[in-house]
């Protein structure tokens, strides 16, 4: 029987940067996984970068992601394929995800004082 699971519940909210629970993978047969992530609501001006880590014992990830899913700012599905026939030390596997909140701040420039004429700034010498 092929394994179905869910690395992040459906209708999960997602409040903060974080990681699911990890599972074990070592019993599939083809070691090849289609991923679907699925977000229902989104606030402005906020994307989700999620990632599959993968480990040999359940405790150490490593430093970099096994798939990195495409950065999301909107609702709808991203599809990916896990393939891990080229990783059999492989053992488990857990998803992480890190929110951004985007701001764009602006703030008047205090008036500097002037020490070239504009006359001058267009000529050439």
């Amino acid at each position: 029987m092929a394994m179905e699971f869910d690395l992040i519940p459906f209708d999960t909210r997602v409040e903060e940067n974080g990681e699911g629970e990890k599972v074990d993978v070592s019993a599939t047969s083809t070691r090849t996984f289609f991923c679907v992530m699925v977000i229902t609501a989104q606030i402005e001006q906020e994307s989700i970068d999620v990632s599959i880590w993968g480990s040999t014992d359940g405790e150490n990830w490593g430093t970099h992601p096994i798939l990195k899913l495409p950065q999301q700012f909107y609702r709808g599905q991203t599809r990916a394929v896990l393939e891990l026939v080229l990783r059999p030390e492989v053992k488990f596997i857990r998803a992480r995800w890190d929110l951004n909140r985007l701001g764009l701040h602006l703030e008047e420039v205090p008036a500097m004082p002037q020490q070239v004429s504009p006359a001058s700034v267009g000529s050439v010498s």
